[in-house]
């Protein structure tokens, strides 16, 4: 749980960094950039021989449309977004995580879509109750993609590595890079005018920053935290970087917000973290006790 909170704490910062530094940067090839210095950093770690090809060929596509997928279509929700409209349309993503879970397991556990709906509900208030009108729909579309996207790739990544006791997860995330970099590259030599393209030393900075540090190293603890934690907590934590670049927003840029909406939404999210941990300890206790 401390990789995934560590995390969301990281990625609060990110927003400032693109909205600032990138503005004017084609979406595509930031998504590209992105991916490519990921892989730089995992891709010496890892261990094609210990995969087999179908399984190397599974975590690739995962990485795709968890990391390639999802960058692709947040990114260019911007063109139709406002910054605050593309955050709160995420509050979907723990629905679906949980949602998605539980198509997997062919199993329905209303414990845990009831934390993820708390978590919904906090980030909701914190957001001001922000209503869709009519005109953003295919911005919402768009965060809607990245949301399943990210959904999906956490929830498969488990399944993936479920069997794996043998291989770490830095053995195998090079695979889920290279996934990313090729689609995203596939898109972007589509659909980017390079020739255009004029990128300064700050673009260049905040690119390599985000690309090995908020993309890849924090991706790859986010991973390795979502294993650790039941479908329920993961959801939450997926909601929980909303308030978070809230706070930073406040504290470090300086932007305004309502604080009453933000600590009762804020407050919601947490107790809805601690009901599910409390759920799934008496879901634990039950099984031990209960005789085979």
């Amino acid at each position: 749980m401390i990789y995934l909170l560590l995390v969301s704490i990281a990625w609060a910062f990110s927003f400032g960094l693109i909205k600032g530094n990138l503005a004017g940067v084609d979406s595509n090839f930031v998504s590209f950039a992105r991916m490519a210095f990921s892989l730089l950093v995992f891709l010496p770690f890892l261990k094609y021989k210990k995969l087999n090809r179908r399984k190397f060929l599974l975590l690739a596509l995962d990485g795709f449309l968890q990391f390639g997928i999802m960058y692709i279509a947040y990114t260019a929700s911007f063109n139709y977004l406002k910054a605050y409209e593309v955050a709160l349309f995420t509050i979907f993503t723990p629905i679906y995580v949980t949602l998605i879970d539980g198509a997997f397991n062919r199993e329905f556990n209303p414990n845990f879509l009831l934390s993820a709906l708390m978590a919904v509900a906090g980030t909701y208030i914190i957001e001001g109750g922000q209503a869709v009108n009519s005109g953003i729909w295919w911005g919402f579309l768009l965060v809607q993609i990245s949301n399943l996207g990210f959904a999906f790739g956490q929830v498969f990544y488990r399944k993936l590595m479920a069997d794996e006791a043998g291989l770490k997860d830095r053995d195998v995330f090079g695979a889920l890079y290279l996934g990313a970099f090729v689609g995203t590259g596939i898109v972007t030599l589509i659909f980017t005018p390079l020739a255009s393209l004029h990128l300064s030393l700050t673009h260049w900075w905040t690119l390599i920053y985000l690309g090995v540090f908020a993309s890849g190293i924090c991706f790859f603890l986010w991973n390795l935290g979502a294993r650790k934690v039941n479908a329920g907590a993961l959801a939450i934590f997926n909601d929980l970087k909303i308030p978070l670049s809230i706070s930073v927003s406040i504290l470090v840029f300086g932007e305004k917000a309502n604080l009453t909406t933000l600590l009762i939404g804020g407050g919601i999210i947490v107790l809805s973290l601690v009901l599910n941990e409390i759920s799934v300890k008496r879901k634990a206790i039950r099984s031990a006790l209960t005789p085979e």
